[in-house]
Formats: C-alpha cells, structure tokens, sequence
C-alpha cells in the first residue's frame, strides 16, 4: 500500500490519509469542502460547497496519477437530500464518465459541511 499526500486538497484534520493506493486501485477518504490553503471551509451554498470539494477529490486523484475519467465509484453525503438536484448538477458536469454512486443524507458532517465526498478510482486500465 502507498499512501497518498498532496497540498493541493486539505490536510487530514484526523488519523487517516488523503488516499491509499492497493494495486492498481485508489481509494480517497471523504473530502468536504476545505481551502487546502486556510483549511476554512468554503462557500455556504450547496454548489460552492460541491465546487470545492470536487476541486480536493480532483488534486487527490491527480496526485496519485488517476482522474475523475478512471473513477469507479463515488460515495456522496449530503446534509440536505433536497439539495442533491442541485448537487446532481455540478456532479454531473465534473464526472461526465459517469462512475458507480452512492449518495444519501446524513445527519451532520465535520464543520458542518453540506457535503462530502469519497472515490475509488483506478490507476490504469
């Protein structure tokens, strides 16, 4: 296993990794809507809060030679599961490969985010 760390996505504000590769397969921890710069979280909408957290998943998956075109699966947490056509809508035009997804509404999130993300994603095909 490799672990993956890059300052282009938000520390790990716990005992846990940006991602780990096994094989030829990525696995990202839960990105919410961090600056990787102030760790302060970013945007009070819906879709700024989107915005950010697929810009973190995309430096993760870069930074470990993958994409969102190689994602496989998305586990997606929404606060509010009225927000999730709004959250479809940036989703859909950053994962145009349409990956496995599932995405439901949680009670809370750390710093009370209105969403996180996770992905598995390959390293090559």
């Amino acid at each position: 296993m490799k672990k993956i760390q890059t300052e282009k996505a938000p520390a790990a504000i716990g005992p846990y990794s940006q991602a780990i590769i096994a094989g030829n397969v990525l696995y990202t921890s839960g990105q919410i809507p961090l600056d990787p710069e102030t760790g302060r979280l970013c945007g009070e909408t819906i879709e700024a809060q989107t915005e950010q957290v697929l810009k973190n998943l995309d430096a993760i998956l870069r930074a470990a030679g993958s994409g969102p075109e190689k994602t496989v699966k998305t586990t997606c947490f929404l606060k509010n599961i009225n927000d999730f056509a709004a959250f479809n809508e940036i989703y859909g035009k950053y994962f145009t490969n349409k990956p496995a997804r599932s995405c439901v509404e949680v009670s809370a999130l750390p710093k009370n985010a209105l969403v996180e993300m996770e992905a598995v994603a390959l390293l090559s095909e």
